[in-house]
């Protein structure tokens, strides 16, 4: 099970936007994460929710380079969350070792950069084209998600990136559905997602809409038992990355959920 911390250098991400602006507090929440239990910490400069407005390569540059570098610097593993080539291609340059793309790599030129690496990519389902989650109904499944992945991956392969690089993820919230069953349907198929793909299942479910939802419409700062509950379910049911606002909370459940199922 691998832990990824959620570090939204972005003034207007849903849940924390503005708060990580100041590289000095963007470094410290970092750390606190790892400390916390995240193995990796994902940097993303440009929001994708329905009203995020878009942020050109150079500026998201200025924000992340010190960040990331620092992170770096002390050992921790960084993902870049980005479908910007510009910004794909500094990162790699900074060290990153893993990539998270929102649109499955579907501009050729992060491809043409992703050709010449060996990290490890997260193509993620969305129920729709472009960059931002959106607000009209939907209704995706699971076949429409392993459908699409298993598309991407053949598409990749013959552009010369190796499927064991691969990690998929479903999709949750607004980039299905603002109904939640979308969302609820791929956490009730992420065994089938894995078994029908063979890849590693990267989930994302952190504070999102649907959680909000189906706790009768809470904001997403009283979103956390219901986002535990969702993460511990996804990682019981075959989920092998969990990305979150809240390491420490998901290390501490997990540890005891493991020890609960092991014992005699």
């Amino acid at each position: 099970m691998h832990v990824v911390g959620i570090l939204n250098l972005t003034s207007d991400s849903f849940s924390d936007g503005g708060r990580f602006l100041d590289p000095v507090a963007a470094i410290v929440h970092a750390r606190d994460m790892r400390a916390g239990g995240a193995d990796w910490i994902d940097v993303g400069a440009e929001s994708s929710n329905p009203a995020g407005a878009a942020v050109e390569p150079a500026e998201q540059i200025r924000r992340i380079e010190p960040v990331v570098r620092a992170l770096v610097s002390e050992g921790v593993h960084v993902s870049i969350d980005t479908h910007r080539p510009e910004v794909l291609s500094a990162a790699l340059s900074w060290g990153v070792g893993m990539v998270n793309d929102v649109t499955a790599l579907a501009d050729p030129r992060c491809v043409e950069i992703l050709r010449e690496s060996r990290v490890p990519i997260v193509l993620m389902f969305a129920a729709q084209e472009g960059v931002r989650a959106r607000t009209e109904p939907r209704a995706p499944d699971v076949d429409d998600a392993i459908a699409f992945l298993a598309g991407r991956i053949d598409a990749l392969g013959r552009a010369g990136i190796d499927a064991d690089r691969i990690v998929v993820d479903p999709g949750m919230g607004f980039f299905l559905s603002p109904d939640p069953e979308p969302s609820l349907r791929m956490l009730r198929g992420m065994g089938r997602i894995k078994a029908a793909l063979g890849r590693p299942v990267y989930v994302s479910t952190s504070r999102k809409s649907f959680v909000g939802t189906l706790l009768g419409g809470r904001p997403p700062a009283d979103r956390a038992a219901g986002t535990l509950a969702t993460e511990i379910w996804a990682l019981a049911h075959g989920a092998d990355w969990v990305r979150t606002h809240d390491p420490r909370a998901l290390r501490d459940a997990w540890n005891l959920w493991t020890s609960l199922s092991t014992g005699s």
